[in-house]
């Protein structure tokens, strides 16, 4: 066998094709995308999503439960469904809280003016949650992004929003209480959030 020099090809650049939300809306309207797909629009990008174990599904209905009890006539808790950041991310939180009154989503998701907390629930997503999550929440302007981290027991808060994230993160461990910056007034064990 004669080994050869490998030649020089002349290099190319991939190009990517960035879905807007439009698009992305629209491929689910007709099949392509169907509702048991476990995606998000994220940068113009399809991503596929954690799949959702069991301990991860609990908190999000002990958090669904508490916060639709607490909040009620204040502000639409919204579990798990898209809201709209900007012309190429369509996230699906775990958890959302929209500004109230639900007439106001006629005919369009919630947008960064509109959300006053986005909750993710993390356990092997936590990496992707603190990285990408936060930088896109964070570029967005939402305000009060909250990581409910099951395997290290606590609550991760991202606040002060800018560019690249967040200015500011504090944790939150079982025997604390925290309370979503639109409502100071609430407060939420972390015990009874992140369950026994």
């Amino acid at each position: 066998m004669i080994a050869e020099p490998v030649k020089q090809t002349a290099q190319t650049e991939l190009i990517r094709h960035k879905f807007t939300a439009n698009e992305y809306l629209r491929m689910a309207e007709v099949g392509l995308l169907r509702k048991d797909d476990s995606v998000e629009l994220i940068w113009g990008e399809i991503v596929e999503m954690s799949p959702i174990n069991v301990p991860h599904a609990l908190c999000v209905n002990r958090l669904n439960t508490q916060l639709s009890a607490i909040l009620a006539g204040r502000a639409i808790v919204s579990v798990q469904n898209p809201i709209q950041l900007d012309e190429y991310s369509l996230p699906q939180p775990d958890v959302a809280l929209w500004k109230p009154p639900s007439d106001e989503y006629y005919n369009r998701l919630a947008g960064p003016l509109e959300v006053l907390l986005v909750i993710e629930v993390a356990d092997s997503s936590i990496r992707y949650d603190r990285k990408d999550k936060a930088r896109l929440y964070g570029t967005a302007g939402i305000a009060d992004y909250w990581i409910v981290n099951l395997s290290e027991r606590r609550i991760e808060v991202y606040r002060e929003p800018q560019p690249d994230g967040y200015r500011t993160t504090t944790r939150y461990a079982p025997g604390e209480t925290i309370s979503p910056l639109a409502f100071p007034d609430v407060a939420l064990n972390v015990d009874e959030v992140l369950g026994k």
